[in-house]
Parts: C-alpha cells; sequence; structure tokens
C-alpha cells in the first residue's frame, strides 16, 4: 500500500481559502443572531419594530424587520439564503459587501414602507437576500472579470427566481420589501463596484519579452505559446489574393417516381 503526501496549498489560494472562511464565519453569525432573536419574540412585543407603511412610528422597523420572522419556515429559508450569498458576495467583493450592507438593509424596510398596504406589517431578511443577489449579480455585469461573471453565474444558479418575486406574486408575502432591496443592490453595485481591487490577470512569459524579443521561460506545461509560434494551418499565396472561383458540377437528379 502506497501513503499518499498531502500537497500543500500554494501561497495563492491560502488568502482566497482564508477569504471564503472568514465571509462564511461572519454570514453564520448573522444566521446565529436571526435564530436568537426568533427564538426570543415570543418574550417581547414585536409589532412595533415590524415596518408599517406610511407611519411615522412604523419607520422603527426599518431598523428592526430583518431580524424578526412569521415562521421557522420563513426563518430557514432566509437562513439558507443568506448563507449562500453572503458567503458569495463576501468572499468575492468584501469591501462593496461591507459597504453594501447599510444600503441592502435600509433599502428593504424604505421599499415595504413606501409601497405597502397601510395596516400591514412587514417583517423578515429576504429584503437583504434580494439585495445581495442583486449586488453580485449586478457587480458581475459592471466589473465583467471572471471571478464577478463565475459569482454572477452562481447567484443566478441558485437565486435567479428572485428577479420574479420583487413583483406581486404571492399573498402575504412582502414583494416591496423585496423589491427595495433589489433596487439597493443594484444601486450599492454601481456605487461600490470599483471598491474591491481588480482581479489579477494570469499573464504568459512571452507577453514579458526583453527588449532583445528574448521571452522568459516558464512552464511548458501551463504556459501556451506565443502567438508567432502557433503553426499556420493555411496561408494564401499572392497568385491567389483575389480569390479563386471554383465550378461545381451540378449533380444528376434522379428521375422522379410516377
Amino acid at each position: 500500500m502506497t501513503a499518499l503526501t498531502p500537497v500543500p496549498d500554494s501561497p495563492a489560494r491560502s488568502p482566497d481559502r482564508r477569504r471564503v472562511l472568514r465571509a462564511f464565519n461572519a454570514s453564520l453569525g448573522f444566521v446565529l443572531l436571526l435564530v436568537a432573536v426568533f427564538t426570543a419574540q415570543g418574550a417581547f412585543d414585536w409589532r412595533p419594530w415590524a415596518v408599517a407603511p406610511l407611519e411615522l412610528r412604523g419607520l422603527a422597523g426599518v431598523f428592526g424587520a430583518p431580524l424578526l420572522h412569521g415562521s421557522i419556515e420563513h426563518l430557514a429559508a432566509n437562513a439558507t439564503a443568506l448563507l449562500i450569498l453572503g458567503t458569495l458576495a463576501g468572499s468575492v467583493y468584501p469591501r462593496a459587501t461591507l459597504r453594501a450592507l447599510p444600503v441592502l438593509w435600509a433599502g428593504s424596510g424604505l421599499g415595504a414602507w413606501l409601497l405597502g398596504d397601510i395596516g400591514t406589517r412587514h417583517l423578515g431578511a429576504s429584503g437583504l437576500t434580494h439585495g445581495l443577489m442583486f449586488l453580485v449579480f449586478g457587480l458581475g455585469l459592471l466589473r465583467r472579470d471572471r471571478p464577478a461573471i463565475a459569482a454572477a453565474m452562481i447567484a443566478f444558479l441558485f437565486y435567479g427566481g428572485m428577479l420574479m418575486t420583487v413583483l406581486p406574486h404571492e399573498p402575504g408575502v412582502s414583494w416591496q420589501s423585496h423589491l427595495g432591496g433589489a433596487v439597493a443592490g443594484l444601486v450599492a453595485a454601481l456605487a461600490f463596484r470599483h471598491a474591491d481591487p481588480p482581479a489579477p490577470r494570469k499573464r504568459y512569459s512571452w507577453e514579458d519579452e526583453d527588449e532583445d524579443g528574448a521571452a522568459a521561460e516558464g512552464d511548458p506545461e501551463l504556459e501556451l505559446p506565443s502567438p508567432r509560434q502557433v503553426p499556420v494551418l493555411w496561408q494564401r499565396g499572392r497568385e491567389h489574393e483575389r480569390g479563386v472561383v471554383v465550378q461545381l458540377r451540378p449533380r444528376p437528379r434522379p428521375d422522379a417516381e410516377e
């Protein structure tokens, strides 16, 4: 039996792993806070901390509503989305996500306060989840580097249905907070698109040529050849610069059956 020696991580991958772990821990910490608040909701009157549309006292819900949930199913759905989208956004865009969180928080609450029906109460972190999804998707469209495009595709794969839930679709679901969070996510993506440095682009040895034209030697297994070293499959000669018309014989047509 042959023993396998573990291969240590390369120095380039270690910061990425730490960044993903940091984003996951932060998302998990917020989810645990939501669980603690939900457990304690029966011990206090939570209604003053929910969004009451178009009521002055209902503005307190802009700050407290994302921490409240109506049922364990409601909490579980938002917790899963926060773990996935929070880890994705925080690992790819740590600075932009940190700056965008207050915008997403306020946007989801103000959307419910401005657009909700009078006499209703809006609560839950679904506006934050929509804000994170639209933040990641918007940054992918604006930045268009490899990590940004990959993050946008992953977010759309898991939660592309949020594009539809910003509109009225089911009674009892606060589409107003969804819409407010989505708009806040797009605004934050536009405002903070340069907060994180661009991803380093891989360079090949033939791009770093010396003045004498000599290219630095790289790993032959990982290096792409220089464009000048790629063989030309076909090259048109001077005598055919204007092109040649090839006459094709017509195919004999079989006799039609009666």
